[in-house]
């Protein structure tokens, strides 16, 4: 961090009582600002601590916070420092999803709720990427389903072309804060499902209603492609409450 872009950075600082959320928030902002990537260098935990005038255990707390959301990593040994983890909404989405597998694991949710919460989300995100997909986004969706044929749902093959498939469109949806909100769908629910229906659940249908999705997205309709992202998903709760039973 030691570029002139950076030199006001410490400046505008003052030292208080909550020192440590502070710089905190300063180095978010500067990564913010900066459009820092994942693997920048931002510095080391003496160089930083100098800039802000505080010492090294109130820079190290602060770098603690920012680490728990993983926006950075530390590295020691020759050539180490304090580098950039993820990008703020990475690290927000990364957050969500450790939340909810957390919640899962506990039983304080089930898979019922988190799949009526991806119905909420996941629709609007497919009426989204149908009014912002270009060729390349429906080539990308035919590739994924290509990918998946032949397989069936509980197999790897299927279940990496699927959630290929789910995020291209959220990609083509163009909003950042949304897409770190759905991580959680295809790192935490996604893989439970299949662990848990995968066997009821017919590739041909699934590739079926993808196609469907696709068709929706080639025409730039929105309307289209949330019905046709709905009837995908109601599928996937009408198997799960085969499986499962009555509530």
């Amino acid at each position: 961090m030691r570029d002139p872009g950076t030199a006001d950075l410490g400046r505008r600082f003052a030292p208080a009582r909550d020192a440590s959320e502070q710089i905190a928030l300063a180095i978010r902002r500067y990564l913010e600002e900066n459009d820092l990537r994942p693997g920048d260098r931002i510095g080391t935990e003496q160089e930083l601590a100098e800039e802000f005038s505080v010492s090294r255990p109130t820079l190290r707390e602060a770098i603690r916070l920012l680490a728990s959301s993983h926006l950075v990593r530390v590295s020691k040994g020759r050539g180490g420092g304090i580098f950039v983890g993820s990008t703020p909404n990475e690290g927000m989405g990364r957050n969500v999803s450790e939340s909810i597998a957390t919640m899962l694991a506990s039983r304080s949710i089930s898979l019922k709720q988190l799949l009526e919460t991806r119905v909420f989300l996941e629709v609007p995100l497919a009426g989204l990427a149908a009014a912002n997909a270009d060729g390349d986004t429906v080539h990308q969706l035919e590739e994924a389903i290509a990918a998946a044929e032949g397989f069936t749902p509980e197999m790897d093959s299927f279940r990496m072309a699927d959630t290929r498939f789910h995020q291209v469109l959220a990609n083509a949806a163009g909003n950042d804060l949304l897409l770190a909100f759905t991580g959680w769908i295809l790192e935490v629910l996604q893989p439970s499902l299949v662990a848990h229906i995968g066997t009821r659940m017919e590739s041909d249908l699934i590739i079926a209603q993808h196609w469907t999705i696709v068709r929706a997205v080639r025409r730039g309709s929105p309307a289209a492609a949330e019905k046709a992202m709905r009837a995908h998903l109601a599928y996937v709760e009408d198997v799960l409450a085969a499986v499962d039973g009555p509530a």
